[in-house]
């Protein structure tokens, strides 16, 4: 794997975590919204990415291989589950007086929350590992 190689799977990966922070902060900011624009609640979104991978003719080997390009979006899932709530003077309330609620847990939206900045943090390093890496190698052909 080149350096540059590396630096693009960082790149990917800088790209879905940002989105998946988007989408975190976006479900936390709807959590209370009984509302929308669609009809019915909030739905909570999830973010759904796959590894890119790319057929390539292996300089060693001479061989045709699956080649990581590092990950990519596949799409946006939408929750389709809703907590009910018995709250009779809610405007949104039914007849019985229960209220569908967004699927959202502040708690797992945290926790995710966390996750996904610890792995932004983490291609943050390897991009400046792979950085250092470069320019290490001109200086080297500098002297």
């Amino acid at each position: 794997m080149s350096v540059f190689s590396s630096m693009q799977i960082n790149a990917s990966g800088l790209t879905v975590e940002r989105l998946k922070m988007d989408l975190i902060s976006t479900n936390i900011a709807n959590i209370n919204t009984t509302r929308t624009d669609e009809g019915g609640p909030y739905r909570r979104k999830t973010l759904l990415f796959e590894e890119n991978l790319n057929l390539e003719r292996s300089r060693l080997t001479n061989k045709i291989e699956n080649k990581s390009q590092g990950v990519r979006v596949v799409g946006i899932e939408e929750d389709e589950d809703f907590k009910i709530i018995y709250e009779p003077d809610h405007p949104d309330a039914d007849e019985d007086g229960y209220v569908n609620m967004p699927n959202v847990n502040m708690v797992d939206e945290m926790i995710a929350l966390i996750n996904t900045q610890r792995t932004y943090e983490a291609n943050v390093t390897a991009l400046n590992a792979s950085k250092g890496i470069l320019k290490k190698a001109l200086e080297i052909s500098k002297g």
